[in-house]
């Protein structure tokens, strides 16, 4: 016969953390986690509102200015998702914290 391993759901936090350090690190990998999905919410909406953009024929980049929007719209997101300007963030850190607590 063959061995079936079941795999425990793998927490962030795990139940019952003894030693205070593991417990800031996942707390901060928690922080991190939730500032990423605001980055990636943002660079959504960025890339959205400027689809319909046009490039300035004369003095803008032409080609390479619509390729390379998509990452400077990257680069924007993280740069607010850093500095806590929209708070979306804040709010997916407490729903996270909120669905790992025992019932």
């Amino acid at each position: 016969m063959t061995d079936i391993q079941t795999a425990a759901p793998k927490f962030l936090v795990e139940q019952g953390a003894t030693n205070k350090k593991d417990a800031i690190r996942d707390d901060e990998q928690i922080r991190q986690t939730a500032r990423e999905f605001e980055a990636f919410f943002l660079s959504q909406v960025l890339n959205s509102m400027s689809s319909g953009l046009e490039t300035d024929s004369m003095f803008g980049g032409g080609e390479s200015e619509k390729m390379f929007r998509g990452m400077l719209n990257d680069e924007y997101s993280k740069a607010m998702s850093r500095n806590n300007s929209v708070g979306i963030a804040d709010a997916v850190y407490r729903e996270m914290l909120a669905l790992q607590e025992v019932k």
